[in-house]
This record gives structure tokens, C-alpha cells and sequence, in this order.
């Protein structure tokens, strides 16, 4: 039998190498069945966990090795706490990618190709077959430690970078896993909490970036750590099975988060495939073996449980790619530059210019004084998405490069603030997995801040953060602002750059900023009487609290700018917002449609064109959102959702034409009675803009 397995794996060596599923996961999954008959009850009980914390379970004596699984979205993450390293080759070099929601301030998807593509290329190399990413939970809470692992608050956007991110790794052979499916806004005691949501709001929201990756053929998913409406993701048959496998389609394999479970038999009959890591916990008394003896679940059961992951390793190749000793790709180490400059286009393309009143770009022979902290390091966030890098390069030695005459000093006395002819401010957060913070520096940090920016107009502030935060005492009193959010390894140089000009800022807020946390639907996300400043120490990765908590969505599908707007609440910052060194204008767009009452039908979409002029002094790049309203909803909508947006490069003094097409599923909403995609008749309006709160130009128009 074991040479008739092995004979499986031949007949995929020469597709293998195509680096593309090697067949239907139809086929895939009855040659999984024939293995399945060679395998013992026990080698099926232990395909049911992880192997050695970062594996994929294997029988390697049947054919199927141990597939190496690597953290991080954002790069690939060698291990630190394997039981055996010797199992893996680490790679020398790995590239420290900008963070998640720093590309997606791009609003690039063809950059999310590129980067998703290197870091599958970094994969191959190290001997990775599986990317534990990407993270596409919505940003609902800006003191969420893993918002920076994330491409922010707007599922459209969310699934635009990720449909393209999905696609470009799984070019390469890597497959990648979307996670963490459901519900996981929160990394306060994430392992305790319960995310409340309505259907509506999971279907509008919360998985169409899922969906996407979904379209695009994510090999993978991961569920999540929380409870959604009272069950375990992990566990829960509605959220794999009905939810993810039903209503979304997804056919693949599905793991657990790490220590993610508690009772066998629910994860078991619940869709789910793989408990990672596959250490037992005290906390679980029943194990698979122990369900088998005593009848409570089935050998037949089990095979059901572990047939996608069987399936899923040979439909992509892997069994034979390990089995052959091809998993290492040392040849793609040439790559490496390559890829340095997609991690420098990320960071100049996602850093978002939030004022400037005319400071920027700097003149080389400025004086400059640098200030605050990270200006000798990378900023980064922490946990699990951290990649080491190498080759790091910081702003004390990228700025000397331009600017003749700089000046590092952490800690400036008063009167060297005041004498600098401009200061560059730098400063931020550190968030992390497994823990949330304030929505505000800290206290030190903040004053420091508006220590600086009283001393001294000319000072431009840097923020480093994973998300959003407090900005309000000092933000309208700087010369400019940048957000520069985790930059990654070379992202120093493209910060350079945009101080100085060479490259003209582009990047778009990919969520709001709002004045006051107070204001956002997320403010009672923990528990009352807990104070986050003393919550210090990860104290939710204890495996085990004799507790729970209620995460309330009570906002449903008004998530980020759609609450702001519908509550009328005025914000720092909109989403979508993002200055340039030049000025853009909008023409008046028109719908390319006879007649005088614009009407969009089942057969016939609306296309818009709109006309985009630089109306500045240099070569900029503008972001043309499209947002839809439905003027008369019988069920509570946004005031606007966005639908579709376009990148343009416009010369100084040239224009360009964006054309967008607009179909009946834009203006869709769930219905919660018919659990369906339902369209009302009536009238809608077009509205594009430069970002939610700055439109341009409204187009009415009837669906029919």
C-alpha cells in the first residue's frame, strides 16, 4: 500500500513545479480517501493535531511528511520555540516587510500581488509550505494590539488588497491561510471573550474580506480564539461548517488557533480539521482516542475530520515537494533585492500625509533636528506577525544622506527646540498580539509631543503605530504629520524620501481617526472595572479563566466611518484622507448612459467616468473613491459604503479619466428574513470623492 501512495505523489512531480494547485480538490480529496484506507486508527488520531508546534501532522512512513507551517503576513517569521529546530532549515534572510494595514493605505491591489508573491518566494526558500496569513479582521477597536496585522475598517478595501495578496503567494506554492475566522476585534483576554453580531453585520462586514480570499482559492483558513454568539469558533459547526464551508463556499482545510479548543467532540463534529498545536491541555478532559473507545465519536468521524488536510496537502504538491527534498528554493535568495523594493514601495506608497502647511518636502539645506524615539531603530509591532529582518536601516542613517546638517538628539532641552531651524518629531506606539492598550500614547510620549510641537511650528511629526490614536491636543498645531505606521526593514529609506521629496506622498487612511475613543461603538469592549494600563504582562494567554465576557457589536453594519457618519460625529481624520505635494480636482463625472433618469438593471450596468486633473506644481497620485447611498432604506444602512476606487498617477498640469462600472450587487444588502443578497428598487446616488468626508461630486440613480 505504501508504494501505491507514494505512486499518488509521482503522478503530481512534473505540475508541482508549476507552483499551482495540482488538480481539482475534487480529485484531491478521493485520492485522499485512498489513503485513508492505509492508515491505522491511530495514525488517524494523531493526523488530528499539530506535529512539533509549527507542523502540519504527517505519517511520514505512509507517504506524508510533516509540512512546516511559518507565522506573519507580513514576511516570513523564522521559529524561535520548536522542539527541534533540526527540522527545518532556517533561512539566513528574511525581509521585514511594511505592516499589513500600512499596505493598506496604498489602496494598491497590484501591490498586494507583489507582495504577497515575495513573501510565497521567501516561503519556498525557507522551506515553508504554509503562511499562517493573511490576518483580515476587520479594524472595529483602535486599541486592538493586532489592528497593524490587518487592512482596516472597510471590507471592500479589506477584500480588494486581500483577493490580490491571496492570489499573488499561491502563485509561488505557498499556500496561505486566512485567519481568524470569526469575530476577533478584540485581544483583550481573547481567549475569554464573546463577540455578539448580528447576521447581518457578519455578512456585510466581517466576511467579505474571507470571501475574497475565498474567490482568490485560499488553500486555508484558521478560526479564531473568541466565542462568536456563544460558541467557540474553533468548535462551533455553524461558524466552520454552515458559515464558512456553506454560505461562503470555502472547500479547503481549516485549523484551529494555537490552544484554541475545548471540547473534543464539538471540534470534531464541527467542520473543523486540525487542533494547533497539538499539545494537550489540562483543561481538556475527553481526548479523540478516549471519544473513539468510549463511542461518543466514530472512526468514521475522524476521517471526515482529517480528509481536507490530506486533501489539501496533495491537491498543492506538498506531500511530493517534501518527500523530493524540494521544499528549500535557495535559488530564490536572488530574489531578495527584488523584494526590497517592493518593501520600499509599500512604505512610500502607504505612508498618509495628514497636514502640512506647505513644510514639506524639506529643502536638503534645511537644518534639522530629530527628535523623540525609533529614529536609530525599526519600528515594529509584536507577537506573532513579527519578522526580524535584516539589513535594517533607520532614519539616523537615511536622513544624513540628503540633508547636510542633522542633528539626533532623543531627549533636546528646550532651547535646542526652539533654536532648530525644523524639527522632525518621532513617535508612536507599541502594539502587539495578545494585548490591547489606551487610545493614546503614553503619557510620557504625549507630552513629549506637545512639549515639542509648543517650542518649536516647524516641527513635522512621525507617528509609528499600528492604528489609530489620540492626536487631538497637538495635531492642528504641527507644520505636518505623517503617518508612518511599521515601515518594515528598508522603510527609512522611503520616509527619506518623502521628506524630502522625491517621492510624493500617496497613502490613504484605511480607517478614521477619531477625536475622543469615547466616540467609537467599540468603547465598552472591556469589561467594566478593567483598567488597560495595569493589564500589563499578556495576561490572556493563560490557557484557562473560569470566565467570559460579552463583546457587543450593537453598531451592526455602522463600522468605522459608516458609525461616525450616521451618528454624526465629527472625527480627526476620515477614512480615505491622505494629502499630496501637488492639489488634484474632480471634474463633474457623467454616467455613460442614454437618458435622462439614470437606470441601473440586472442587464445593464452604469459606467462612470470622471476626469482628474493635477491642478499643482509636481507629479502626484490620487485615490478616486466611489461610494454608494440608497436615499430611502427599509433597513438601517450607512450613509454611504464604499464600492470601488482606482489609483491614478496624473504629470503636473495633465488629467487623466477614471471609468468605474456599477452593478445591482454594489447596492446590496443581507437580509436577515430571506438570508440572501437582496437589492431594493428605488433610488440611489453615486458619490465620489478624495475620501469619505470629502466627495466631490453625487450622481442620483434609479435600480429597477
Amino acid at each position: 500500500m505504501k508504494r501505491f501512495i507514494l505512486s499518488i505523489f509521482a503522478l503530481m512531480a512534473c505540475s508541482a513545479a508549476l507552483a499551482q494547485p495540482v488538480m481539482s480538490y475534487e480529485e484531491a480529496e478521493a485520492k485522499a480517501n485512498e489513503i485513508l484506507k492505509s492508515l491505522t486508527l491511530e495514525e488517524k488520531l494523531s493526523m488530528t493535531q499539530g506535529h512539533n508546534r509549527f507542523f502540519f501532522p504527517g505519517v511520514p512512513e505512509k507517504g506524508m511528511p510533516y509540512i512546516y507551517t511559518t507565522d506573519a503576513s507580513m514576511g516570513v517569521k523564522n521559529k524561535q520555540h520548536m522542539h527541534d529546530a533540526s527540522e527545518i532549515i532556517l533561512a539566513e534572510r528574511t525581509t521585514q516587510f511594511p505592516a499589513f494595514i500600512m499596505l493598506a493605505a496604498t489602496f494598491n491591489p497590484d501591490l498586494a500581488y507583489k507582495y504577497g508573491h515575495a513573501v510565497g518566494e521567501e516561503a519556498r526558500m525557507a522551506g515553508a509550505g504554509v503562511i499562517l496569513g493573511p490576518g483580515m479582521n476587520i479594524y472595529r477597536n483602535a486599541r486592538c494590539g493586532r489592528n497593524f496585522e490587518y487592512l482596516g475598517e472597510d471590507p471592500y478595501l479589506a477584500a480588494s488588497i486581500i483577493y490580490d495578496y491571496v492570489t499573488g503567494m499561491q502563485s509561488t506554492g505557498t499556500l496561505a491561510c486566512a485567519k481568524h475566522f470569526l469575530g476577533n476585534q478584540t485581544e483583550f483576554y481573547r481567549r475569554r471573550s464573546n463577540s455578539i453580531i448580528d447576521e447581518r453585520a457578519i455578512m456585510e462586514i466581517y466576511t467579505p474580506a474571507f470571501k475574497a480570499a475565498i474567490d482568490a482559492g485560499v488553500a486555508t483558513v484558521m478560526t479564531a480564539y473568541n466565542q462568536l454568539n456563544g460558541e467557540w469558533a474553533g468548535e462551533s459547526k455553524y461558524v466552520i461548517t454552515d458559515l464558512l464551508r456553506g454560505t461562503l463556499g470555502f472547500k479547503g482545510m481549516v485549523m484551529s488557533d494555537w490552544n484554541s479548543i475545548y471540547d473534543w467532540k464539538n471540534v470534531i463534529l464541527s467542520g473543523q480539521n486540525l487542533d494547533m498545536p497539538g499539545e494537550d491541555a489540562f483543561y481538556i478532559k475527553k481526548k479523540p482516542a478516549d471519544l473513539v473507545a468510549e463511542g461518543v465519536v466514530t472512526e468514521k468521524d475522524i476521517e471526515n475530520m482529517i480528509r481536507p488536510t490530506i486533501a489539501t496537502c496533495i491537491r498543492w504538491g506538498l506531500y511530493d515537494r517534501y518527500n523530493s527534498g524540494k521544499q528549500y528554493d535557495r535559488s530564490l535568495e536572488a530574489k531578495l533585492p527584488a523584494h526590497l523594493q517592493i518593501s520600499y514601495q509599500t512604505a512610500a506608497e502607504g505612508t498618509v500625509l495628514l497636514r502640512n502647511n506647505g513644510i514639506l518636502p524639506l529643502a536638503a539645506d534645511k537644518k534639522l533636528l530629530v527628535v523623540g524615539k525609533w529614529f536609530d531603530k525599526v519600528p515594529h509591532g509584536g507577537g506573532a506577525a513579527r519578522v526580524t529582518g535584516y539589513d535594517h536601516k533607520t532614519l539616523q542613517m537615511e536622513l544624513p544622506k540628503v540633508f547636510g546638517n542633522v542633528e539626533f538628539v532623543a531627549n533636546p532641552t528646550a532651547e535646542q527646540l526652539k533654536a532648530a531651524e525644523v524639527v522632525l518629531c518621532v513617535t508612536g506606539t507599541y502594539d502587539s498580539e495578545s494585548s490591547e492598550r489606551e487610545f493614546a500614547m503614553d503619557k510620557k510620549d504625549e507630552q513629549f509631543v506637545r512639549n515639542v510641537v509648543a517650542a518649536n511650528p516647524n516641527t513635522i511629526v512621525l507617528v509609528h503605530s499600528g492604528s489609530a490614536i489620540d492626536m487631538t491636543a497637538w495635531s492642528d498645531k504641527c507644520a505636518a504629520l505623517l503617518y508612518g505606521w511599521y515601515p518594515g526593514q528598508n522603510g527609512a529609506e522611503a520616509l527619506r524620501d518623502i521628506i524630502a521629496g522625491k517621492v510624493n506622498p500617496s497613502g490613504k487612511l484605511p480607517m478614521t481617526i477619531e477625536r475622543d475613543f469615547a466616540d467609537s461603538p467599540a468603547v465598552n469592549s472591556v469589561p467594566e472595572g478593567f483598567n488597560l494600563a495595569k493589564a500589563k504582562g499578556n495576561p490572556n494567554e493563560k490557557a484557562f479563566h473560569p470566565w467570559t465576557y460579552d463583546v457587543h457589536y450593537d453598531e451592526s453594519v455602522l463600522v468605522g466611518y459608516r458609525w461616525y457618519e450616521k451618528k454624526g460625529i465629527q472625527t480627526l481624520f476620515p477614512f480615505g484622507y491622505g494629502l499630496s505635494y501637488t492639489t488634484f480636482e474632480l471634474a463633474k463625472p457623467k454616467i455613460l448612459s442614454k437618458g435622462k433618469v439614470k437606470t441601473l438593471t440586472d442587464e445593464a450596468p452604469l459606467k462612470v467616468a470622471i476626469e482628474v486633473n493635477n491642478t499643482g506644481a509636481v507629479a502626484g497620485t490620487e485615490v478616486v473613491q466611489l461610494y454608494i447611498a440608497e436615499k430611502n432604506p427599509t433597513v438601517l444602512r450607512p450613509n454611504k459604503e464604499l464600492k470601488a476606487f482606482r489609483k491614478v498617477a496624473v504629470e503636473s498640469g495633465k488629467k487623466a479619466v477614471v471609468t468605474f462600472e456599477v452593478d445591482k450587487k454594489m447596492c446590496a444588502f443581507w437580509c436577515d428574513k430571506s438570508h440572501a443578497w437582496t437589492t431594493n428598487p428605488g433610488e440611489y446616488e453615486i458619490l465620489i470623492g478624495t475620501s469619505s468626508a470629502d466627495i466631490a461630486a453625487v450622481l442620483p440613480f434609479v435600480v429597477k
